[in-house]
């Protein structure tokens, strides 16, 4: 996923030609930028939106406080898939733990509601707390799956920001939640981000 600023002047044809540059499947986009929220209440960054729904191209965002906007993008260009990176949340630049880390789940919950948007559990363990397996996260990655289901939930692991090892980044998911099926598993694992993006595996 390569990095697209929201706050800088592109070229019509970046969207339409992103995906023949190797390795590329979507792209990466803050909120925060300066002179983004008025670019997103004039519509001056619409064309991003309907250019990538028209030529395939995902979109990944970090967007705590924007959900407002992502179900409004999602809802009017309903083949554009976005996700939503670190649980909807801050990820590594955060210090909060737990409960205190997740007070904005609701709003991401709420989300839900819109097929194209699916979410990237990435760094689940930097937001606990407590030691792997992680209990406190665990029903918070439990409310996403039953929101967003198999097809819409990701795994990702954010290692370099990680209380943990890799291993235990996978553990947490493929030996700890005793309530995902085999099937559901392999969805999360990394089949279904595949489906998700058109990640070619060939």
């Amino acid at each position: 996923m390569g990095l697209l600023p929201l706050d800088q002047e592109h070229d019509r044809s970046l969207i339409t030609e992103w995906r023949k540059q190797p390795g590329h499947l979507g792209f990466r986009c803050s909120f925060s930028g300066e002179g983004v929220r008025e670019r997103l209440d004039d519509g001056s960054l619409d064309w991003i939106w309907a250019d990538a729904e028209a030529a395939g191209v995902a979109m990944t965002t970090v967007a705590p406080g924007w959900f407002g906007d992502i179900g409004r993008i999602a809802e009017r260009f309903p083949g554009l898939h976005l996700t939503l990176d670190h649980l909807g949340g801050l990820g590594g630049s955060t210090k909060l733990k737990d409960a205190a880390a997740m007070t904005y789940i609701p709003e991401v919950l709420a989300l839900a509601k819109f097929p194209n948007i699916g979410i990237k559990l990435t760094g689940a363990p930097g937001y606990a707390g407590d030691a792997y397996p992680f209990p406190a996260m665990q029903g918070f990655v439990r409310q996403l799956f039953d929101a967003f289901g198999p097809d819409r939930v990701f795994w990702g692991s954010d290692i370099s920001k990680m209380p943990c090892s890799w291993r235990q980044c996978v553990t947490m998911f493929t030996e700890e939640l005793p309530w995902l099926s085999e099937h559901d598993k392999k969805r999360v694992m990394g089949d279904a981000l595949c489906d998700w993006w058109g990640w070619s595996r060939i």
